[in-house]
């Protein structure tokens, strides 16, 4: 059964209040992070990618100079990032929560550099199960390396969390699937949001009706609220009057977060 931790409920919570004293009710939740930058370069008919991080203490500047409650550290995989523990450190240390979201490749490899804090949620994206996950990522075994990084976060007392993106293709019973098998894994968290726009792919509105319906199967209401928050920050957008008006009235208890099994943290 997923959880919902009190202690990011109760953050949530506080850090409205501190926005409508500052007159931003519409300021984000969920601030997203970039540490790695993909670097096109390309030579006469070749194109080759390269990351490129970006300096930790421009990183950390950019992070306390928001007053969102969360932060969303994606892109390319952060853990390219050779400094990616002591910034995760740095901006717990803060009082912030971070989604760390990596494709698992390296997570296993690395996670002895970080500390599981209750503020620190190791966040693994799945498109769906086996086959459609390795499909996108255009690489076989993709989904099984995902699955064993969030097992061995799971065994070494890290909060998990699964990222589901919902595509044009996307069918609802693979992400019910999906759900339940990450409830197998014990996962904690569980979010979904639409795929990113593309010039080539823009967002349609059968994609968003999509992806509302596909948060109703997650079971857990702070959950599917949570991700409907982190959504506008995801893809680059910003918080909807809509949006804000349901924060709104969930953050003052229409929705008592014990009814959904909140996690102590």
């Amino acid at each position: 059964m997923l959880r919902f931790p009190l202690r990011l409920a109760a953050d949530l919570a506080k850090a409205r209040i501190a926005r409508i004293g500052r007159g931003d009710s519409a300021a984000p939740s969920v601030l997203l992070v970039r540490p790695v930058e993909q670097v096109h370069s390309s030579r006469f008919e070749s194109s080759t990618f390269s990351a490129e991080a970006k300096a930790g203490t421009e990183l950390l500047s950019f992070v306390r100079d928001s007053a969102a409650p969360v932060v969303w550290i994606g892109g390319p995989d952060p853990l390219l990032h050779p400094e990616m523990a002591q910034l995760t450190r740095c901006i717990n240390g803060h009082g912030q929560h971070v989604f760390l979201e990596t494709d698992g490749a390296l997570l296993r490899r690395r996670i002895h550099e970080f500390r599981p804090v209750s503020r620190l949620f190791l966040t693994v994206p799945l498109n769906g199960l086996e086959e459609s996950h390795d499909l996108r990522a255009a690489r076989p075994g993709a989904f099984l390396n995902a699955v064993k990084a969030l097992q061995a976060a799971r065994l070494c007392g890290f909060f998990t969390c699964i990222h589901a993106r919902v595509h044009e293709d996307t069918h609802l019973d693979e992400i019910a699937a999906l759900l339940a098998f990450g409830n197998t894994l014990d996962v904690d968290g569980f979010v979904i949001s639409p795929a990113a726009p593309s010039s080539a792919n823009p967002r349609s509105a059968s994609l968003q009706q999509k992806t509302a319906e596909a948060g109703k199967l997650i079971g857990n209401r702070w959950w599917q609220f949570f991700s409907r928050l982190a959504e506008p920050a995801l893809n680059g957008a910003r918080l909807s009057p809509q949006m804000e008006s349901q924060t709104r009235s969930i953050l003052e208890g229409e929705s008592d977060p014990r009814e959904e099994g909140v996690k102590v943290a």
